[in-house]
């Protein structure tokens, strides 16, 4: 793949980000606090105005933004919100591709990946790397993400800079689907922390303990982690904005292990009762509530 940066007279990349939600906006701003110039485009405005204040560039649309840069960041809610960022009437596909790259922090199937990767490389040449990220809002905005890709080696050391400007870690897992696969990897052992940390918040609570305690007492020990440092306090106080993630994305993510677990004859019975009571948090709670929210599907009434 030819690099696009020689064609920069500055030698520099020209950076955009597509998809200015709860990941998307703080990534940004990292992004420009490292000094890269970033083209911004989001579907609502009101999102795009306080990046622009910050030295951001704003674009009419997807296409726009792969036209004014070599390096294009995307995160945005599904499988089907990629698709039209990518093959809408104003999507990146639109725009001249040759020498760019696409890096997709989305989280979809392993075989969406792949299968718009393909397509986007047949329309304009663009290269895809997809690149899920881990670490929620608090990870982003403090540049802690862990970020895991799947995609060519070259294409992946060519965007290391900037992504290690929005995370501390970046691995390369393998080709195209990879980094989804182990983003999938990622949400069984946090989405089934959730539901395990919701159970033993609700048991001390219940039997008169102080759950706000159990970080502190259980800290160095065999059940000592950072969901359990994080999720805790958040769970017994009440602290849900802004929120770690939404309940519908995890629900996502469950669903597409159990669909992958499937297909590879894999059998995931904790992740699959993980999605159940993700499932009933839904329902109970709504498809944007924190998914931390799991909590109180066990208050009593």
């Amino acid at each position: 793949m030819a690099d696009a940066s020689k064609a920069n007279q500055q030698g520099v990349e020209r950076l955009g980000y597509l998809g200015l939600g709860l990941m998307g906006t703080p990534m940004t701003r990292r992004l420009l606090e490292a000094g890269h110039q970033v083209t911004v485009w989001n579907r609502s405005e009101g999102k795009v105005a306080p990046l622009v204040e910050a030295g951001a560039k704003r674009a009419a649309s997807p296409r726009d933004v792969l036209s004014g840069s070599d390096v294009v960041f995307m995160c945005v809610t599904d499988a089907a919100a990629v698709e039209e960022v990518i093959f809408g009437s104003e999507g990146i596909s639109a725009a001249a591709g040759a020498g760019k790259l696409v890096v997709d922090f989305s989280s979809i199937h392993p075989d969406s990946a792949r299968n718009l990767a393909a397509r986007l490389k047949e329309a304009n040449s663009a290269g895809w790397i997809d690149a899920p990220v881990s670490g929620g809002t608090k990870g982003a905005e403090e540049g802690t993400l862990a970020i895991m890709a799947g995609g060519e080696a070259a294409d992946i050391e060519r965007v290391r800079p900037y992504v290690l400007a929005m995370a501390r870690r970046f691995t390369h897992m393998g080709p195209t689907g990879a980094g989804q696969t182990t983003k999938l990897c990622n949400q069984v052992i946090v989405g089934c922390a959730m539901a395990v940390l919701a159970e033993a918040t609700r048991l001390a609570v219940n039997a008169g303990i102080d759950a706000n305690r159990l970080p502190e007492a259980l800290a160095g020990g065999f059940a000592d982690s950072i969901p359990l440092q994080l999720f805790v306090p958040r769970m017994v106080q009440g602290i849900h904005s802004p929120p770690l993630g939404h309940i519908a994305t995890m629900l996502k993510d469950l669903d597409t292990v159990a669909d992958v677990a499937q297909a590879t004859s894999t059998p995931v019975p904790m992740a699959a009762l993980a999605g159940q009571i993700f499932r009933l948090a839904k329902a109970a709670r709504g498809a944007n509530a924190d998914a931390l929210e799991i909590y109180k599907l066990s208050a009593e009434a």
